[in-house]
């Protein structure tokens, strides 16, 4: 593996504090999930937003009500989605069949 690059502190401060902002952004879009004031069609409608794109399918299924960890996995695995897909990387007839799996 190549090294990685050489940062300054204010640099690696930078960064550190994007990559928190940006964990902050997901865990709130994975909350409004659980409360209900999201739904995943308005999820995927938003998909071209940072916190829902880089977001993982399996996490922001888990994070719906009444669908747990075995219950996604065995959604994706049926509609043909791989576990490490992130939303930005879903095509329209995934979009759709999620959609249609879940309503």
């Amino acid at each position: 593996m190549a090294t990685p690059p050489a940062l300054s502190p204010e640099q690696r401060a930078a960064a550190l504090k994007k990559a928190a902002e940006a964990r902050a952004a997901m865990a709130d879009v994975k909350n409004r999930l659980r409360m209900g004031s999201l739904t995943l069609a308005e999820a995927l409608e938003r998909s071209d937003e940072p916190a829902i794109a880089k977001l993982k399918v399996l996490a922001l299924l888990e994070a719906l009500p009444g669908l747990g960890k075995v219950k996604a996995r065995r959604l994706m695995e049926e509609i043909g989605i791989a576990d490490n897909r992130r939303v930005q990387g879903l095509g329209p007839q995934q979009r759709a069949a999620l959609l249609e799996h879940l309503s």
